[in-house]
């Protein structure tokens, strides 16, 4: 079999040979990076799990290579408990916490940054090879690299959100956690974009100006209400008002905006924080119920799913939160929102603006 150049598999003289090989390329590098989406997926559910165990905090150094193997001796284990023990989370909260215990949540942020280590290798490896055996259209390169730049800053932004935790406090920064789980997402949804462009460019569906916009409306009222979810986390915001519809017997409870100024009751009150994400979220759900029902005609798939997948989502979120935040629920909760968003994203992907054509009816 003959060994491509970088170049010469988009050098082909006969133009049905160059489109067929285009094909063929395009849904091999779609597919890896539908693969590389799947796992940046389960690291967000990961990085759920270390907060809601409260793991975080339990490895205090930062060593890309090194930190891959964890501690292989007695001497190793009772060092970097020694170094936990340092930490206010320790002095506050666990203290007196046994070695045993530690490695409990030690184990949780050790495998969460080495499944980080394994998609920046599942990533660099496939993208080096396609790239060499000239495989990626003219165009993709670059932004390929781009995603991978990306994901190295997130790296450095997680240790930087872990570093937060280290002296004053006993948890991270909501504000880097949000920043942290921000950037991830954004890696996400660049990387299913792409892999959607790669596999989907002759998929789409005919919609107005006005579906278009109201699903734009529908990705933007999603973001916010994920936003808000980080900032309610990061303030365990799901440990107070634990009922539904009301807090507290009331609507909006006296202490939503004790701090000053009023805006910082936002990212620093938990009860306000909890507010504002559960109203995002019920108003999110009823702009992805009214997408599903004006498209009831053309029946988009990924528009179908969606809301089925919003109702269930904020089923999963009352239910996490009369239950007081168990972890297996509140994960769910954490993955079921990563779903909205890859169904709303799709939808959006596939769109085709077509005003002005008689067959397009979700108007």
């Amino acid at each position: 079999m003959r060994v491509l150049s970088p170049t010469s598999a988009f050098d082909i003289v006969d133009p049905e040979q160059r489109r067929d090989l285009i094909r063929r390329n395009d849904r091999a590098i779609g597919l890896w990076l539908l693969a590389c989406c799947a796992m940046v997926f389960v690291m967000v559910m990961l990085g759920g799990v270390t907060r809601l165990t409260q793991s975080g905090l339990s490895i205090m150094e930062w060593a890309p290579l090194k930190g891959a193997l964890p501690p292989l001796s007695e001497a190793e284990w009772q060092r970097i408990f020694a170094l936990y023990q340092q930490i206010p989370e320790y002095q506050q909260v666990n203290h007196g916490m046994t070695l045993a215990e530690f490695r409990g949540i030690f184990w949780w942020e050790w495998v969460h940054r080495l499944w980080g280590r394994l998609i920046g290798v599942v990533f660099l490896l496939p993208f080096l090879w396609f790239l060499i055996r000239g495989r990626i259209r003219r165009g993709l390169a670059p932004r390929l690299a781009l995603l991978f730049a990306l994901g190295a800053a997130q790296g450095a932004l997680g240790w930087f959100m872990v570093a937060s935790g280290f002296a004053d406090r006993v948890d991270v920064s909501q504000y880097r956690l949000v920043a942290h789980l921000a950037l991830a997402l954004a890696i996400y949804v660049a990387m299913l974009w792409t892999a959607l462009d790669l596999l989907r460019a002759s998929e789409r569906w005919p919609v107005s100006r006005h579906l278009a916009s109201h699903l734009k409306l529908a990705l933007a009222l999603l973001c916010l209400t994920i936003a808000m979810g980080g900032f309610t986390a990061g303030l365990h915001g799901g440990l107070v008002y634990n009922s539904f519809p009301l807090m507290g017997g009331e609507i909006a409870p006296a202490d939503l905006w004790g701090l000053a100024p009023g805006w910082i009751n936002l990212f620093e009150n938990p009860a306000a924080a909890q507010f504002v994400h559960r109203w995002l979220a019920i108003a999110t759900m009823a702009t992805v119920l009214a997408l599903g029902w004006r498209d009831r005609a053309a029946g988009s798939l990924p528009l179908r799913l969606a809301a089925a997948m919003a109702l269930l989502q904020v089923g999963l979120g009352i239910a996490t939160l009369l239950l007081v935040v168990p972890v297996p629920l509140a994960a769910l909760h954490q993955a079921g929102a990563v779903t909205l968003l890859t169904l709303v994203i799709w939808a959006l992907h596939d769109a085709r603006v077509a005003d002005g054509a008689a067959h397009v009816k979700a108007s």
